[in-house]
């Protein structure tokens, strides 16, 4: 019972943090939280596994700045305690953006810095020169810092916090962290903070616990069925298309959505075929300057968007290539080499996109770790959410080992064929096939070329403008047409007569571009509906059918 389990104001918290977690809404503490909170403010090294969504970041967040509060009693010198490591620069802004909201009633007390960005070595030395007591950062940029001597952890870290811990060696870190390790004193306490338990986590455990607890919360790594929805449609190439314009064209997805392509060129040649349609979405991949990313998560979590187009870049293909050798293009040229990508990009990991209740994996993820992260997206917290998967026949064995993965952990997290009735929308088939024709590969070049260039101007050129008019950069928009591609004009709407008749009470082909932008943006709070819900029921059901039920009817229970 909710009743029976430690509460905030038990655990010896002090009153400010009490304070700035009364006003974060949080009435208790999560699983994670309510376990490992108690044993970090002991003093013990914590291993913990939870799924993610569960409150990781606050687990280890609240005692570090609980312990930076109880030493400055004593001791009043400014020095940096404790340092956060994190594999992304969009987990290390999250991070630093956390602390900030937990430590909003003693912001002078416990100072925190994010030198995860990619701000020259020069410009980040006066922050650390002031010594704030919480440096948030990726392995790579913390070492950069301790050779150039700008950071000096021998004397002052009593906490050492990885974040993400599964991904570091992933994202080719290992080097890194192990010569960071000698920067540091021989007593400090531990925390290794990860969505599974992997081998590299237990290398990491070896060489960085003394006698940890080991956590290991909810056995599951994806919510049940009671909160996490998840389908997969079996359909190829041009039905992917066909799909993915039907349920955005008539509204019968809901709510803010992620969109999941497995390269960068995928990005845009959706982003260019839903223009089409007047569809307006985000791109967001390792190519876009960092800056971009950021204010594109951030405008996402507040409402002015509906859709992005996220890429999930396995290790970027080669994470021991710097980006300054990718963007010089070293060795044979290929096709686009000369562009930068950035090693340390990550979306479907470790980032809080807010009230998501959508993922669609248009492109199969290519590992079972992949997927859970994609769809950890959704369903956070206790908010519901559900996962849409499309499958070629070429990928059913991946499908295979996801199901094994997600039915070893609970069968109440395996997906549930979803049977379209491809006739239904065969009217649609001509327009999409009209629409992919104009989608060539020289337009998704002059594409990714304009976005990169538009968002480079945004990010660099006019950065000292928009510090100066903070309010100007909540106009700036990331999803405006890119339109290399013909656009055709008759695509925009949806003639009635090609609706389906079963959906032709739920679907919504009218509500324009222009009204939903004259929209006030949705609260962080309001989660919109999903298409499971929408008006009393799920218009993807129109087209489930089992045995010779009729059609529209509901589908039985697999």
């Amino acid at each position: 019972m909710a009743t029976d389990r430690l509460q905030f104001h038990e655990m010896g918290i002090d009153d400010r943090i009490l304070k700035a977690l009364a006003d974060l809404g949080w009435a208790q503490p999560t699983l994670i939280q309510e376990k490992a909170i108690p044993l970090a403010l002991e003093g013990k090294d914590i291993l913990a596994r939870a799924r993610t969504g569960s409150g990781k970041t606050a687990a280890y967040a609240v005692p570090v700045i609980q312990r930076i509060l109880t030493s400055k009693q004593n001791v009043r010198e400014q020095a940096v305690r404790v340092l956060i490591l994190v594999p992304t620069k969009e987990l290390g802004q999250q991070v630093q953006a956390m602390i900030r909201q937990l430590t909003a009633y003693c912001a002078r007390d416990v100072r925190v810095a994010d030198i995860s960005g990619k701000a020259d070595l020069s410009a980040q030395r006066p922050i650390l020169m002031e010594k704030p007591d919480v440096v948030v950062g990726t392995p790579s940029r913390v070492l950069a810092h301790l050779s150039a001597q700008s950071l000096d952890l021998q004397a002052s870290l009593e906490t050492l916090v990885i974040d993400e811990a599964d991904l570091l060696f992933s994202f080719g870190f290992e080097a890194d962290l192990k010569s960071l390790l000698c920067h540091l004193p021989k007593i400090y306490q531990s925390f290794l903070m990860s969505a599974t338990l992997s081998e590299d986590v237990q290398a990491l455990k070896e060489l960085l616990l003394h006698n940890p607890v080991i956590l290991k919360l909810q056995g599951s790594q994806l919510p049940d069925s009671s909160q996490l929805q998840q389908y997969s449609v079996q359909c190829e190439e041009e039905d992917k298309f066909l799909l993915i314009y039907t349920l955005l064209k008539l509204h019968l997805v809901q709510g803010k959505t992620l969109v999941f392509v497995g390269a960068v060129e995928r990005c845009y040649r959706l982003k260019l075929f839903l223009e089409q349609f007047s569809i307006p979405t985000c791109v967001l991949n390792s190519e876009l300057p960092v800056h971009s990313r950021c204010h594109i998560i951030t405008q996402f979590n507040q409402g002015f968007y509906d859709y992005i187009i996220a890429t999930d870049e396995q290790v970027l293909a080669d994470p021991t290539t710097t980006t300054a050798q990718a963007a010089e293009g070293k060795g044979k040229k290929k096709k686009n080499a000369g562009r930068a990508k950035d090693k340390e990009y990550g979306v479907s990991r470790g980032i809080d996109f807010q009230n998501v209740s959508n993922v669609i994996n248009f492109d199969f993820p290519t590992t079972v770790d992949s997927y859970i992260h994609r769809v950890g997206r959704t369903a956070r917290a206790d908010n519901p959410g559900t996962a849409l998967t499309f499958i070629s026949h070429t990928e059913l064995p991946l499908l295979a080992e996801v199901e094994d993965a997600l039915i070893g952990d609970n069968t109440e997290c395996a997906l549930k064929p979803y049977g379209f009735k491809m006739e239904e929308i065969e009217g649609f088939r001509y327009r999409c096939r009209d629409a992919m024709r104009s989608v060539t590969k020289q337009a998704v070049r002059e594409a990714r070329l304009k976005e990169i260039k538009q968002e480079l101007l945004n990010s660099e050129k006019l950065k000292t403008y928009f510090e100066d008019n903070p309010r100007d950069l909540q106009l700036l928009r990331h999803d405006k047409d890119l339109h290399p591609a013909v656009i055709k004009p008759h695509l925009k709407n949806v003639p009635e007569y090609l609706i389906p008749p079963t959906l032709r009470g739920v679907a919504n082909p009218m509500s324009g571009r222009k009204r939903r932008r004259r929209e006030k943006p949705k609260p962080d709070g309001v989660v919109k509906t999903t298409f499971k819900d929408f008006r009393g029921k799920n218009p993807l059901k129109s087209f489930h059918y089992t045995g010779g039920r009729s059609r529209g009817g509901k589908a039985g229970k697999s």
